[in-house]
């Protein structure tokens, strides 16, 4: 479980740093940079919707700051 979260989490960030390479390196008319950022999003929702499954499921619980 955590595995996975790392992993989207890693893939989110290369996506990010994929975006931010074409975006300098590209010329003007390529859309690679906008395919990047969109599968980005994907991802993110992606891992919020995999974390709302495993908070419905009782897998995870949210923790707040320690009290005291």
């Amino acid at each position: 479980m955590g595995l996975v979260i790392l992993i989207l989490i890693l893939a989110i960030l290369a996506s990010l740093a994929s975006a931010l390479f074409y975006l300098l390196k590209d010329p003007g008319e390529s859309k690679r940079t906008v395919w990047a950022l969109t599968f980005r999003v994907g991802l993110s929702i992606s891992l919020f919707v995999f974390l709302l499954i495993l908070f419905a499921l009782g897998l995870i619980e949210p923790k707040g700051p320690p009290v005291g």
